[in-house]
């Protein structure tokens, strides 16, 4: 069995751990590493037994899961914090909110950026609240400035100048160019209150997300992690009203192959309409799979055919043709000027 699918085995069902031999390991610590499932990989097998070699990275990754979780709560208040003048709820997504909300898609579960949702007619006022305590433009590019501004579903991503934290101000959940139009503020209408000033998205509004984020918004990196988020999104709140809710947001299609797929991989409980996997459902997840034992990203073609798509998914081709006739002439004058 090929080192991602051992991964995708033992997320699945941590008892067959005991059936791996100590070279197996190696790799498979490796993709996990690679896919930032490493924590959640030691949250699932806390319990099982382990080569000590093993055991010893799950026990580090489970320390730095728990300092990821304290930091990322921390900065999110930090955050909630310096947009109060603004009376409004500010609404964290993805790793944020699930640890936030102390939901089992947080376990173990690696942050990077602080991703909040507000209106967007709030983001000149939040945009400057957020660069008087202390946050600054990490893109400082004209151009892409104006592509953000114009064309993006958030701010320039803003980074603290003591702390390097990164947060991304959102005010829908796909680019303004993409083809599904989610109803962003019924996403922030029904969002569920948490103390601090904080919200996180009710539940099948996160799946949506979650959804929209690995099928229309992006080349598949990562999957297996967000695929994860998914499966433990339903397995502890279900999926009740979700098919009518991804409806509501145009993003029937991308919920119904998350749902394919976190069914095939992960065994996760869906509706019988959604336990079948399509052909190109399968192309998706050769994607996702595409990894050695190394921890590195294999089959190059399908890989670059996802890249492509994620480019085309984002912004008609005529838009998507200027933007990369812009970047090709930065990145020349750049590399002329050397």
């Amino acid at each position: 069995m090929r080192a991602a699918e051992t991964l995708v085995a033992l997320l699945r069902s941590p008892e067959r751990s005991a059936m791996l031999a100590p070279e197996t390991w190696t790799e498979v610590v490796c993709v996990a590493r690679a896919e930032t499932l490493l924590g959640t990989l030691a949250h699932r097998l806390d319990g099982p037994s382990v080569p000590v070699a093993v055991q010893r990275a799950l026990d580090g990754a489970r320390a730095e899961a728990a300092e990821v979780r304290r930091t990322a709560l921390w900065e999110a208040h930090r955050v909630a914090r310096a947009l109060a003048p603004l009376g409004k709820t500010v609404i964290l997504l993805k790793g944020s909110a699930f640890v936030a909300a102390g939901l089992a898609a947080g376990q173990g579960r690696g942050i990077g950026d602080c991703d909040i949702l507000l209106p967007r007619a709030s983001l000149d006022q939040a945009e400057q609240l957020l660069l008087a305590a202390g946050w600054d433009w990490l893109k400082s590019d004209p151009y892409d400035d104006l592509y953000y501004r114009r064309w993006m579903h958030e701010l320039p991503p803003l980074v603290h100048g003591e702390r390097d934290r990164m947060v991304d101000v959102h005010h829908t959940i796909l680019p303004l160019t993409a083809r599904p139009r989610p109803d962003a503020a019924a996403m922030i209408a029904d969002a569920v209150p948490l103390e601090g000033g904080l919200a996180v998205l009710c539940h099948t509004d996160m799946l949506v997300h979650a959804a929209a984020h690995l099928f229309a918004d992006g080349d598949l990196s990562g999957g297996l992690r967000n695929l994860w988020d998914i499966h433990a999104l339903v397995e502890e709140g279900g999926t009740q009203g979700l098919e009518d809710r991804a409806r509501h947001h145009g993003l029937s299609a991308a919920m119904g192959r998350a749902m394919r797929l976190s069914h095939a991989l992960y065994g996760t409980d869906v509706p019988e309409p959604w336990r079948h996997l399509t052909p190109l459902d399968r192309l998706y997840r050769r994607r996702m799979m595409a990894r050695n034992g190394w921890g590195r990203e294999r089959r190059p073609l399908t890989r670059l055919g996802f890249y492509i798509r994620s480019h085309l998914i984002r912004m008609p081709l005529p838009l998507l043709a200027r933007h990369l006739w812009i970047k090709w002439r930065k990145r020349r004058a750049a590399a002329a000027s050397e």
